[in-house]
């Protein structure tokens, strides 16, 4: 909603003003969007009155004019207006004058003649962006006057960002009502009187839709002038309330919906036929609007309608057909009451909004569509001439006020601050919310101009508002709080994801819900489970695995030109689960996925560049699952290179799963590098063993390296456990430290070479005890692996 503060001040002018009256609507829910002055800053203009115009000598299309600008002496200004003539008058910029832009007027010649000044257009004066001619004023300016006073260009535009439910400030009076509520000011409305009747022309009225349209006035008057001029103050209005004008009788519509929020009509009465019908539509019913557009209706529009066709959509726009004109002599003027369920979308489902649509889909003030009717029959006769005739009115039933119970213990308890019932009272009378008292209570009807007044917390928002928000004290709140345990042998999922982000990954959030290629490419998963109603067609199965979503972020991150790519995710998978599972036969893991792509190391000058592998990955891992001791089996994955991956296994059971992309992914989702990635049950990462007591020995360590030859084939792994599980008692640690193949080493064999720490809590090592030890691990390793010692 636009409007002209000078015009809101009209009907009520509070002393608050410029930012603090914005601050006072906007705190009250009528947020100001918006405040600009009519014109910007310029000084030197004056009111003029050209006295003669006549030829430059040296110029076909400049005049030069003698104007009086009220200081005694006319001037010779040039000007080169189309619209220059003697006797009108318009602003003149006298010499000194700074106009928008910079611009600064001299004494000047133009084509060898001196000039005094310049004559304005709108446009040269901020005002508007017309630059056809000269700004022509009123006969009665008074000459000599400062245009900015006359014109009143310091009158501020402001522009109130209104919710849906508000739509009793979509007029001046209903802004005024708000504002002499908030701040006490006496409000002035216009005093509004029944024309009476001096011709005895009319139109029956018929509701053939009374539920859409309960209440329907309309008069013809006759022998008005389509061609007057809409009065200066009138256009002003309306322009700076974001309206153009158009003609005297059209514009005095406009008018009192700015005015009252009651949109009307004027049709053409001598191209109506018969009775007025207001119908629903019938089925490919069309008209044509006074916007030239045709429409193909349903029948769920509502239609205005003589006995031969339509000649509106109700509430919302004209027809072409029967639209005023400039030789119109005779109007029929229509004002009533659309119901909002009946107009709501139908513009919006022809591409198009209205004023009048607008208003009507949030809801007009019934009790005043007659007085609206009056008021603009009085503005047309004053401006346009004419005379009334008497007044055509169809009644069906209207919407009911229900009353509402506001209970005052309700008001404290919801707003928490302390509120009287006397308190209460005053803000409902200055609200002009009528009410009776029964007991404590209040039973409020709301007035016909509020549809937004339906339930208690309705009226309790009020009381808020009128009290003001910033005035309602906000305590700190208070709760009982105990410390909760918590258990050494559980880890937060929160140091989880720390524990990655010193890694360097970065956590990201994808969507649940995925591409089905994602889970047969990554998953191998070929019961899906479909989503009944996706957000998108390739959004359409929940996902299993978390990989698919970090490798689409990995591409996304390529296309803009990140090479170096750390992401991790947590979050619920989906699973079918033919025991039947939890939720209806669905197993929801929680699952932890992480995935590396690019140089092991940011590029620096300390390190070479190197493309991260399995073993970056691994060291991840291992660190992610501390003090977690993991084993690392050779497995197959759908979404794994077969030679390049790992199942994890903890405690004899497996959690998850580690390797580089299977080169097949990596071609099809175009990576130019392998991507190494893990995914994980979070479950088994956030329970941890409760550290053991173990005795710190005070003698010296013992160690001794061995190297053993054994087959290419054999895995570590088998090499590692038989070793802890058959060493001494004084063995306390076994690594390996060197693998190597090649000249001194037989084909088909490797060297492994491992290092053993010893060490005994109650004495110190002697050489014997060292070399039996030693001597028992050979033997082992001889006996389970045939591996031999390298010499």
């Amino acid at each position: 909603m636009k409007f002209s503060e000078s015009w809101l001040r009209s009907f009520v002018d509070p002393a608050c003003a410029g930012d603090e009256f914005s601050h006072l609507l906007t705190m009250a829910g009528l947020e100001v969007e918006e405040e600009v002055t009519v014109a910007p800053h310029f000084g030197g203009v004056v009111v003029a009155e050209v006295l003669e115009v006549g030829k430059h000598p040296d110029a076909d299309r400049l005049h030069v004019c003698r104007v009086d600008v009220g200081s005694g002496e006319p001037l010779q200004i040039v000007c080169g207006a189309p619209n220059a003539a003697a006797g009108i008058k318009v602003p003149c910029a006298l010499p000194g004058a700074e106009l928008p832009g910079g611009l600064t007027i001299k004494v000047s010649k133009v084509r060898g003649v001196e000039s005094f000044g310049m004559l304005c257009s709108a446009r040269e004066l901020g005002i508007t962006d017309d630059a056809t001619g000269l700004l022509v004023l009123a006969v009665d300016a008074p000459v000599g006057d400062d245009i900015r006073r006359y014109l009143d260009l310091d009158d501020r535009l402001l522009t109130l960002k209104l919710t849906p439910n508000r739509a009793d400030c979509l007029s001046l009076e209903g802004i005024a009502r708000e504002v002499a509520a908030l701040t006490g000011a006496p409000a002035r409305f216009a005093a509004v009187e029944a024309v009476a009747a001096t011709i005895s022309a009319s139109r029956v009225v018929v509701l053939d839709a009374p539920q859409a349209c309960p209440l329907y006035c309309g008069r013809i008057i006759a022998g008005v002038d389509a061609g007057a001029m809409t009065p200066g103050w009138m256009r002003r209005r309306l322009e700076r309330s974001g309206i153009r004008p158009i003609s005297a009788l059209v514009d005095i519509t406009n008018y009192v919906m700015l005015e009252l929020g009651q949109p009307l009509h004027a049709f053409d009465n001598a191209r109506l036929t018969g009775a007025i019908h207001v119908r629903m539509a019938r089925n490919r019913e069309s008209i044509v609007l006074l916007n030239e557009q045709t429409l193909e209706l349903q029948e769920d529009v509502l239609l205005i309608a003589d006995e031969r066709r339509p000649v509106a959509m109700g509430g919302i726009m004209g027809g072409a057909d029967t639209g005023i004109t400039s030789v119109t002599t005779e109007v029929f003027l229509e004002s009533a009451f659309f119901a909002p369920k009946a107009i709501a979308g139908r513009a919006r489902r022809y591409n198009f909004v209205s004023d009048a649509s607008h208003r009507f889909e949030r809801g007009v003030d019934f009790g005043g569509t007659r007085r609206a009717l009056e008021r603009a029959t009085r503005l047309i006769i004053d401006i346009c001439g004419g005379q009334a005739g008497p007044l055509s009115e169809a009644l069906a039933t209207l919407p009911e006020r229900s009353p509402v119970r506001l209970r005052p213990a309700r008001v404290v308890r919801v707003l928490g601050m302390a509120v009287s019932t006397e308190r209460i009272a005053e803000l409902l009378s200055r609200l002009g919310l009528p009410f009776t008292r029964n007991g404590e209570d209040f039973i409020v009807t709301p007035p016909t101009s509020r549809f937004d007044i339906e339930i208690e917390e309705d009226l309790i928002e009020e009381i808020a508002r009128l009290h003001g928000y910033e005035n309602i004290p906000a305590p700190v709140p208070r709760a009982l709080m105990s410390m909760l345990p918590q258990t050494e042998a559980v880890r937060p999922c929160q140091r989880i994801r720390q524990i990655l982000a010193d890694c360097g990954y970065q956590e990201v959030v994808n969507f649940a819900f995925v591409e089905e290629a994602w889970e047969a490419d990554f998953a191998g998963n070929a019961k899906v489970i479909r989503l009944a109603n996706p957000i998108a067609s390739h959004l359409s199965v929940m996902r299993s695995t978390l990989i698919g979503g970090l490798v689409a972020n990995v591409a996304t991150n390529l296309r803009r030109r990140q090479n170096r790519v750390r992401v991790f995710e947590t979050g619920r998978c989906f699973s079918r689960d033919p025991l039947g599972g939890p939720v209806a036969g669905f197993r929801q893991p929680w699952k932890l996925s992480a995935l590396a792509y690019g140089s092991a190391l940011p590029e620096q000058w300390g390190s070479a560049l190197r493309n991260v592998d399995f073993f970056d990955a691994k060291g991840d891992l291992e660190r992610l699952l501390a003090p977690l001791a993991a084993r690392f089996e050779k497995t197959a994955h759908p979404a794994l290179h077969p030679g390049r991956s790992a199942a994890v296994v903890v405690d004899g059971r497996t959690i998850g799963f580690v390797g580089e992309l299977h080169p097949r992914w990596q071609q099809k989702y175009e990576l130019p590098l392998v991507p190494v990635l893990f995914e994980l049950d979070l479950d088994a990462l956030t329970v941890i063993p409760l550290p053991r007591y173990a005795e710190v020995s005070r003698q010296p360590l013992v160690i001794r390296d061995i190297a053993i030859v054994v087959d290419q084939a054999l895995e570590l792994q088998q090499l590692d456990d038989g070793l802890r599980r058959n060493s001494p008692a004084i063995v306390r640690n076994i690594k390996l430290f060197d693998v190597y193949a090649g000249s001194g080493v037989e084909a088909g064999k490797k060297s492994l070479a491992f290092r053993i720490v010893m060490q005994d809590t109650q004495k110190t090592l002697l050489e014997a005890d060292v070399d039996a030890a030693m001597q028992q691990l050979t033997a082992y390793l001889s006996e389970a692996f045939a591996a031999r010692l390298r010499v």
